[in-house]
Formats: C-alpha cells, sequence, structure tokens
C-alpha cells in the first residue's frame, strides 16, 4: 500500500512539473515557419489549399513578417474568400504590414466583412497603408459595435501617423474619447492625437485636458497628457501644472512634465524644477530632459545650483548640459570634468561628455577621451559629443581641418559606435567636408574592416558617406541575409508558457515566452540564456515611459554579435511589460532586447514581441541605465 502511494505522489509530481509543449511537434507547421524564417515565398502559397483553417492562418500570418507585395494578390483572395474568420483576420494584418494598392484594394471591400473582427483588422490595416485619394472609405465608415469602433479608431491612428488626419477623423477622434467608450477605444483615440498633425486646437482641446486629467485609465490619461505638448494655450498649461502635481502614476506625469517643454521656459520653469525633485527618479529625468532643451540665461543660477545638489548622475549630467549651453564659462567646464574625472560609473561619464559638448573649447578633452578610453560607452558618447560641437553655430570654420583628422583616425578605429556619428556627419552636405577631404581612401579602409551581418548600423551611414565623398545616388540600404537557422530541436523542448527569471540589480523579474508566436526571437534568446550571455549585461538605456532595453555586449547600444535573426511580427499588440526584439530596421535583431513600460502602439508590427513580464514589472519601472542583470536562467514550469 505504501509503495502505490510513493507511486502515486511521484506521478503526479511529474504531471505537475511537466511542460506544455508547443505547436512545433507538428511537421507542417514547422515547415512554414522555415519557409517564413527563410523568406521562400512560393513555398509558403501551397499551404493556402490546405483543408485545416489553423494551416491555412499560419501561412498567411508568415506574410505579415515577409511583406512581399508580390504575395498581396493572393493574399487578398484569402481576405476576401476564405470560410473561416481567423484567416481572413490574418490576411488583413498581414496586407496592412505589406501595404501598397493592390492590400488597399482588397481591404476595402473587406470592411463589410460579416464578421466584426475581421472588419476590425481591416480597418486597421486600411490605416497603415491606404493613401488620401481613399481615405474615405475610413472617414466615411459607419461602425455600429465596439469591435469595429476599436477597429475604426486605430485606422484613425495609423492613418494619422502617416500624415493622413483630416477634420472629419479629428472629430471622430474627440468624440471617441468620451468615457462612454472602452478602454481600447479611448486609448485609440488618445493615441491618434499624440501622433498625429491635426488641424484645429479648438477642435479637440477642452476634450484632451478632460481626458488627461479625468479618465479612470492610466494609460488614456498618459497618451492624452502627451498630446498636450501640441497646445500652447493658458488653459492647458494649467492643466499640466495639475498633472505633473497630483496624478498618481509616474507614467503621467512624466509625460505632462515632457509637454512643458512646448512653453516657454519663463512660464514652465517652475514647475519642472519643482519635478526634478519629484518621488519617482523617472520624471526627475523627464524634468531635467524638458530643462535642458528649454532653459534660458535668465535662470542660470537656479539650474547650475539644481546640478550641484542632484542626487542623481542622469540629472545631474542634463542640468550641466543645460547650465553650459546657456554659459560656457572655463569654470563650470572645469567643475564638469572633476566630476568627470572622479567618477567610476562609466554611463555618469558618457552623460557627462554629452554636457560638455555644449562648449567649443572643451573638444581636446572629448578627443583624447575618444581616442584613450577602451571602454565602449566612453567612446561612442565622445565620437557622438564631438559631432554635437561641429554643429554648433558658433563653430570656428578653421577648426574644420582638425576635425577632419579626427574623424579619418576614429573611423580607422572600426568602432561601430564611433562609426555610426562620424560617418553621418560626414554625410551631412551642411557640413561640407567634401571642401576639405580630398582623399576618401580612409573610408573603404574603415569599410573593410566592417561585416555583415555584426556592423549593419556602422555600413549603413558609412556607405551614404562613401557616396556622397563621390557625388553618387545614396545607395540602398544594406541588408541581413539568411545566417541562423532556427534550432529547431531546442525550439521544440521550449514549453508553450516557459518562464525566465531575471534577477536584477533591482529584484527580480519574470518573463513569460512566447515561442509559438516568435520561435526563432524566442529559440535564440533560450540559446544565449544557456551560454548565460545575458548575465552581467548592463540596462544601456532606459527611457521614462517608453522602455528599458538591454542584452548590447558592449553596452551602449551598438553590439551585436556575428549572426542576425529575422523579424516576426504577429497581431500581438505592445502593452505595459512587453517584451520585444531591439533592431538596426527589419531582419537585423540579434541580442538586444526591451521591456515596455507602457501600450506602445507605434512599435506594433514593426518589432517582435517574444515575450511578456509575468511579474516584477514594478522592477521594471525603477530599473535605470548602469542597472545589471545578475542571473538569468530558465524556470521550471
Amino acid at each position: 500500500m505504501n509503495r502505490l502511494v510513493v507511486l502515486v505522489v511521484i506521478l503526479l509530481a511529474c504531471s505537475c512539473s511537466s511542460k506544455q509543449p508547443n505547436k512545433f511537434s507538428d511537421p507542417t507547421i514547422v515547415r512554414i515557419y522555415e519557409y517564413k524564417d527563410k523568406r521562400q515565398t512560393d513555398s509558403l502559397y501551397q499551404f493556402f489549399n490546405s483543408e485545416n483553417p489553423s494551416i491555412r492562418k499560419e501561412a498567411v500570418l508568415a506574410f505579415g513578417s515577409i511583406q512581399d507585395t508580390l504575395a498581396s494578390q493572393a493574399l487578398g483572395t484569402m481576405l476576401l474568400e476564405d470560410g473561416d474568420a481567423e484567416v481572413r483576420s490574418a490576411a488583413a494584418f498581414a496586407l496592412g504590414q505589406t501595404k501598397g494598392f493592390l492590400a488597399v484594394n482588397s481591404l476595402i471591400p473587406a470592411t463589410s466583412d460579416k464578421d466584426p473582427r475581421v472588419i476590425r483588422e481591416a480597418l486597421e490595416a486600411l490605416g497603415k497603408s491606404i493613401g488620401k485619394k481613399d481615405i474615405d472609405a475610413l472617414t466615411k465608415f459607419k461602425a455600429n459595435d465596439t469591435i469595429t469602433q476599436a477597429g475604426l479608431v486605430w485606422g484613425f491612428y495609423q492613418a494619422g501617423s502617416r500624415g493622413l488626419a483630416d477634420s472629419l477623423m479629428t472629430e471622430r477622434c474627440k468624440e471617441f474619447l468620451n468615457p462612454s467608450h472602452s478602454v481600447s477605444i479611448r486609448l485609440g483615440a488618445a493615441h491618434f492625437f499624440n501622433r498625429s498633425t491635426v488641424l484645429s486646437t479648438q477642435t479637440y482641446g477642452a476634450a484632451l485636458i478632460k481626458t488627461a486629467t479625468h479618465d479612470e485609465n492610466v494609460f488614456v490619461r498618459m497618451a492624452a497628457a502627451s498630446a498636450l505638448r501640441k497646445i500652447t494655450s493658458t488653459e492647458v498649461l494649467e492643466a499640466l501644472k495639475k498633472i505633473t502635481i497630483t496624478d498618481s502614476d509616474y507614467r503621467v506625469r512624466s509625460n505632462g512634465v515632457r509637454a512643458l517643454s512646448a512653453f516657454p521656459f519663463e512660464q514652465t520653469q517652475e514647475m519642472l524644477l519643482r519635478a526634478l525633485h519629484d518621488e519617482n527618479i523617472n520624471v526627475s529625468i523627464a524634468a531635467s530632459e524638458s530643462i535642458r532643451v528649454k532653459a534660458t540665461n535668465k535662470f542660470l543660477q537656479q539650474i547650475t545650483e539644481a546640478a550641484r545638489i542632484s542626487k542623481n548622475w542622469r540629472v545631474q549630467a542634463n542640468l550641466y548640459e543645460a547650465a553650459l549651453g546657456l554659459s560656457s564659462v572655463r569654470e563650470l567646464i572645469a567643475e564638469i570634468q572633476l566630476i568627470y574625472a572622479q567618477s567610476k560609473n562609466d554611463y555618469q561619464k558618457a552623460w557627462l561628455l554629452s554636457a560638455l559638448s555644449k562648449s567649443v573649447e572643451t573638444y581636446p578633452f572629448i578627443k583624447d577621451e575618444l581616442f584613450r578610453s577602451n571602454v565602449s560607452v566612453i567612446k561612442s558618447s565622445a565620437a557622438q559629443a564631438l559631432v554635437n560641437i561641429n554643429y554648433h553655430k558658433n563653430f570656428p570654420l578653421p577648426l574644420k581641418k582638425d576635425f577632419s583628422e579626427i574623424y579619418k583616425n576614429a573611423l580607422l578605429t572600426a568602432d561601430a559606435g564611433v562609426i555610426v556619428s562620424i560617418a553621418g556627419a560626414l554625410n551631412d552636405s551642411t557640413l561640407d567636408y567634401r571642401s576639405v577631404i580630398t582623399d576618401t581612401n580612409f573610408l573603404y579602409e574603415a569599410k573593410k574592416k566592417l561585416s555583415l551581418p555584426k556592423d549593419i548600423e556602422a555600413l549603413q551611414p558609412l556607405e551614404e558617406a562613401i557616396a556622397y565623398f563621390e557625388h553618387k545616388k545614396k545607395p540602398t540600404a544594406p541588408s541581413n541575409q539568411y545566417n541562423h537557422p532556427i534550432n529547431w530541436k531546442l525550439t521544440r523542448a521550449i514549453s508553450n508558457d516557459q518562464k525566465v527569471l531575471l534577477k536584477t540589480s533591482k529584484g527580480d523579474v519574470i518573463l513569460r515566452l512566447f515561442v509559438e508566436e516568435a520561435p526563432g526571437s524566442a529559440t535564440s534568446f533560450v540559446e544565449l540564456l544557456n551560454q548565460k550571455y545575458f548575465d552581467g549585461k548592463f540596462f544601456h538605456r532606459v527611457v521614462p515611459n517608453f522602455v528599458v532595453q538591454t542584452g548590447c555586449n558592449r553596452g551602449d547600444g551598438y553590439g551585436s554579435e556575428a549572426w542576425s535573426i529575422r523579424s516576426e511580427f504577429s497581431e500581438r499588440r505592445y502593452t505595459e511589460g512587453s517584451v520585444g526584439m531591439a533592431s538596426a530596421g527589419k531582419d537585423t535583431e540579434g541580442t538586444q532586447w526591451f521591456i515596455t513600460h507602457s501600450p506602445t502602439p507605434h512599435l506594433d508590427g514593426r518589432y517582435t514581441i517574444f515575450a511578456d513580464v509575468e511579474s516584477g514589472v514594478q522592477v521594471v519601472h525603477q530599473i535605470e541605465v548602469g542597472d545589471v542583470i545578475l542571473r538569468a536562467t530558465l524556470l521550471d514550469n
């Protein structure tokens, strides 16, 4: 009897710890994803005729990542004729990703589909692809239920983001801000005003203020608060004052602080200086960034004193940059350089180099740091700082010769972060380096030291610089060829709800992988994790109420390995805690990834989502530049 009990306990334990198998045990699905990964579009069409709607849907969705306009007609047929609503919805998504007139020709009639889910996807896809001549298909559409209303407002958002907003669209989005609508609808309307160029502030000002200050949903409030930067009225200024003081969520306050940048500093300095002491450091950083952009000489002393007493190095560097931009006094330069010399934080040094770039006379110091330091983030920041100096309105023309030599020597270091900044400057006709540089061999020498896919981000501006100096047309951007096949054995071993534990210097975060939606990205992530690749990696980029980013082997955002993976776009949308692959363009993903602070619809369909935060999102909101992943491990499910 006891042996039987033990056996039952063992079986139950095994059952509880067993992994949920993913769909890649099906060889047909693996074939579809293989063709998708290799961008072999012709091989995918055969699955459009499958009797299994799940197979048809997988094949159709593949084109949302491939984005081959030659497939638009076949996708249009699936959209208008397939008997399964999920397949038709997937076809609408793929056409919106692909764009072009053939996509529009199929999407417009699809807005009469019998299933509201298909109509919803077709409306948003139209917003991504429609032109001005067909805009009536959106603006005059009658949405009679919440599902199609959501599709319509997100279609408006997509069209508005492309500069196609008109008065009718604006008026309808104003109505969609009404609290009687669902959160998704209100969120789409708020983001429409945040991302679109609309025609009249009087059309929507009062409604937007009400939304930013009273909507019960924090994500709607934050989008509306950001949109208020487009209206410079007394009423908006009063609303922003209230938002930056009283809103309970730091993300709304930080967006409100950013919106203050639209006003003269004399009207906002009290609010911004107060926001420097907000209980949440992200609000303080946003305030320091606004001060850096808008400060005037009248408040130089206040800003300098605020920099001296600041306890956060990033806030301090931004304030010093503001102060030095107002008054390039040598005592202030010496003060910043002393802090630089005493600092043991490489990221603080990088930010201080940016601050020093506000004065032309600091260039010898910055140049020395560029060639002396072996730290990537310092080198790339020094290069950008020199370029910033080059753009000063009082940049002495005799220095151009010196800078041309600095640029030549810097390019030959073959440092990707350095090349991105300096090649961009050489390629800028307003700086006119063709007038002082006649021998372009150094550009070709630099190019020889780079290779695809590892250096794609540096190769593009370098190729453009070569074309500029040789009076040629701007070259086509380099693209990565297929070079990193999916490890399907490992993919099949990843549980459908696989969890990952990130132990960071701010606390623990648990991720849930979406291996079925992004097998290439999720598998690559697990491969790197198994190699302990992410252990010790810095969070090198943190943008308040946007993202925290990590995974860079250089620590400055320009690092990559000698391979790349494919973009894997899905119908999933970015929300709070979404985990996405960083990239320098389609099919350039590698080791870097980010976690979002809040919904970021402008990333939807453009950056692969391969996981989300299962728990510990509050830790994500506390992460700052320079925080570290101590250890990343797979959890037993």
